[in-house]
């Protein structure tokens, strides 16, 4: 799930070195933490955060295959 996340995100900031994808899992629950710049913040979240939505709407599709939940904040 995190090598996921991170190819996204990283297709998406202008400084991919500051890229940093944490990754924890507790009972059938996966939570990811996105770290980014701050100038690259605007870019993850999109006007009115449609790209972070979309993120986590491609997270949670491949989270079925785990069987799992997934949460996802910046």
């Amino acid at each position: 799930m995190k090598e996921l996340v991170e190819t996204i995100v990283k297709e998406l900031v202008e400084e991919k070195d500051q890229v940093e994808i944490e990754e924890s899992r507790n009972d059938g629950e996966v939570n990811i933490i996105i770290h980014v710049a701050e100038s690259d913040k605007g870019r993850v979240i999109g006007v009115r955060g449609n790209i972070i939505n979309s993120i986590r709407t491609i997270a949670r599709s491949a989270a079925i295959k785990e069987n799992v939940k997934v949460n996802i904040k910046i």
